[in-house]
């Protein structure tokens, strides 16, 4: 039976074990990588991450790269909207099923849901339901290597952003923080692993502190990844 073309929606370390786990399936075949990137800063959305890691990582897998630009400040209604046409260009291609590395929160699957209902796109959750310590020490085990990009201040402390995620940091981070950073306190970079033909080499800028745009205190600590 031939396998089913599917595409990861890609961003950190969850997805890429999701990625990892469907390069490895004898259901799906992955088809393409999937990012938003907020044009204004040419940065992966949330992550922070800049464009031109971006392309490293997907070029290093061996996987062609679907970049959805979305605007800076960017409403649900527009995101909606672009994310709508996306997917409509991906069922275009043939392709009915795309995959997420959520893993338990409830309202993130239905929204993602909800969204692709009536598309003829199918949502896979390869992780789901899977617990998180279990998650990144898989993760750490299988060797993949990974950098904090940004933390959310009100959670984490800015010391954390620009740190690798190693033994170090599972022994380290506060208990009241999901591991894997689900509810948001962290997001990060791989830079190498299984899937990757060779490492990302970057090296590390400065933090910089951006404000919460629905309060405009400062908020989240990105850490500037500079591609060499």
């Amino acid at each position: 039976m031939s396998k089913k073309n599917i595409v990861v929606s890609f961003s950190g370390k969850d997805s890429t074990l999701a990625l990892h786990d469907l390069l490895n399936s004898d259901e799906f075949e992955v088809d393409s990588l999937m990012t938003t990137v907020t044009d204004a800063y040419n940065r992966t959305s949330i992550h922070g991450v800049r464009e031109e890691l971006l392309v490293a990582q997907a070029k290093s897998i061996g996987l062609p790269l679907r970049i959805v630009r979305i605007p800076q400040n960017c409403s649900n209604e527009k995101y909606n909207e672009i994310m709508t046409e996306a997917i409509h260009k991906i069922k275009s291609d043939g392709i009915k099923h795309i995959a997420f590395g959520d893993i338990f929160l409830e309202d993130i699957r239905k929204y993602r849901e909800d969204m692709l209902k009536n598309t003829g796109v199918v949502p896979i959750f390869p992780i789901w339901g899977v617990d998180t310590s279990e998650i990144l020490n898989r993760f750490l085990l299988l060797g993949y290597k990974t950098i904090i990009s940004c933390v959310d201040l009100t959670k984490l402390g800015k010391e954390f952003s620009g740190q690798k995620i190693d033994n170090d940091f599972v022994h380290n981070i506060p208990k009241e923080i999901d591991p894997c950073g689900e509810y948001g306190e962290y997001h990060s970079f791989v830079y190498d692993g299984p899937i990757f033909k060779s490492g990302i080499n970057f090296t590390i800028g400065e933090k910089k502190v951006a404000p919460d745009l629905m309060t405009g205190e400062d908020r989240f600590c990105f850490t500037d990844l500079i591609r060499i």
